[in-house]
Parts: structure tokens; sequence; C-alpha cells
């Protein structure tokens, strides 16, 4: 019989790879087990990136640097960080991290998409994802995805990412023009990592995703079931434990790596 469609989003695969316990907690335990506290580093991830997004829906003319720093203010949370201090110090290197990089950018080199959602179906997979920025480029798109993270990527980084590649296909079939290139836009470094892709790279990526995608369908089948075990959802303990949500939940999590403060994310404590 063929494969029932089976709808996901590269974040969703990826948990699966990354670990099965952790993907049954998040997608499918109801309700799911409580999650620790906030990340700080996630909450400056979500600060930038909401800021760069309400930069680029403004009027053109309020299209500043400046403004792109009291972006930085409107969205700024405390979540997750040590102190008010330890907060303060970010919400500095927030606002000059997006100002730094804002006054690089034409604000007049209007994109194609902003937070935009894109879609394909490929096999018996229905995949779906929201990118940062979608660039027009000559006739081709160009996929922008922002960093905030303390590591500097690597070019090894783009070509072998499998949410960028599925934005590059998936924002071709939507918005029906070309797209190969992805681009990891680095703000705490400002350096750009791109990778060109081919249709035989694109195809490989999302021959990998349905393929992927049907072991999740398997295992979402089995859990509705009652099979809800670790030999379907078994814990994959490795240093991405120390991250983890739901470490608390997770014996074998919490053996793995040391426990580690909310704040541990960030460049410095």
């Amino acid at each position: 019989m063929p494969r029932r469609l089976y709808g996901a989003t590269p974040t969703r695969l990826n948990t699966w790879l990354d670990c099965p316990r952790r993907y049954r907690f998040t997608y499918l335990d109801r309700p799911p087990p409580p999650k620790g506290p906030p990340w700080a580093h996630n909450t400056l991830g979500a600060v930038v990136h909401n800021a760069l997004a309400g930069w680029w829906r403004l009027p053109r003319p309020a299209r500043t640097p400046e403004r792109a720093g009291s972006l930085v203010d409107e969205y700024w949370l405390s979540e997750g960080f040590r102190d008010a201090d330890q907060a303060a110090l970010w919400r500095q290197r927030a606002r000059e991290m997006v100002v730094g990089y804002v006054a690089g950018l034409d604000p007049d080199d209007e994109p194609r998409g902003v937070e935009r959602t894109v879609g394909l179906i490929h096999g018996g997979t229905s995949l779906t994802g929201r990118i940062d920025r979608v660039d027009q480029r000559g006739d081709d798109l160009v996929i922008v995805d922002y960093k905030t993270g303390r590591h500097v990527l690597t070019t090894d980084d783009a070509r072998s990412s499998l949410a960028l590649a599925v934005y590059a296909a998936a924002a071709a079939r939507t918005l029906r023009t070309p797209c190969r290139r992805v681009e990891l836009h680095h703000l705490p470094s400002g350096t750009v990592i791109a990778w060109e892709h081919d249709e035989r790279t694109l195809r490989r990526h999302l021959d990998r995703a349905d393929g992927i995608a049907a072991e999740c369908a398997r295992a979402d089948a089995a859990f509705k079931a009652g099979q809800a075990g670790d030999d379907l959802f078994p814990p994959r303990p490795s240093s991405l434990c120390g991250w983890c949500d739901f470490v608390q939940h997770c014996p074998e999590g919490r053996a793995a790596v040391p426990a580690r403060a909310s704040w541990a994310g960030l460049e410095s404590a």
C-alpha cells in the first residue's frame, strides 16, 4: 500500500535523529513532560531574529541601524540569564550585533520573504519550514539563516544542513523561482558561510528527509498503538544532552554530561 503522506519540519526530523526519546517527549507525549528552565542563548537568538524580522517590516524610511537597535530593546526578554547584570550585558551585545549587521544591509533591497513559510511534497513526505529571510539575487533566490551562537561556522555547516537544503527546495517550489544558494549569517563574527547546491545535492537531502520521515511515521503509529518503550524510543546520550529541555526526565542524559546552568550557552558567563 502507498505510504500515507506524512507532514514534518526539518526540526522534527533532526530531533528524531538526535534522540528518539526526546522526540517522544517533544512530539508524542501529551501532556509533554515539564521542561527545564529557559536557556539564555535561546532568548538571545529569539530577540535577534525578531528584531531583524521587524526591521524589514518597517517602512523604508525607518530602516536605519538606530531603529534596529531600538527593536532589540522592544523585543528584549531576560529569561534564562543568571541575573539582571548579565541580562543587561547581553542586551547591549545583542544591540551591537544587530546594529552592526544592519549597517551592512541595503534597506532598499527588499527580500522576497521574511519569516516566510514554504513547503513541498517529496516522496511520501510533506515538508514545511519557516525561513529567516529569502533574498532575490538576479534570477535566483538565496536562503539566509541568522545564527547567534558562540561557535564560528564552517562551509560544512551550510553544505550538510538538512534544514537549509529543504528550505531551498521548498522556496523554489513555493515561489516558483530557482533557489540553490544557502547562507548562514553569523552575527557575532560578522561572517557569511555559503554553499551552492545543485539538483543532485538537493535531491540527496530531500531523499534523506523522506527516509527519516518514514521512520518517524512508523514510530508515531507504534506510539498511538500503545508502544512507548525504549525499544522504539531509546535515549541517545551525547554532548547534546546538556542542552536538552527534558534532561531532568532522562537518567541516561543526566549521566552523559554534567548539569549546565541556563546561561552556559553564552560566550561568557
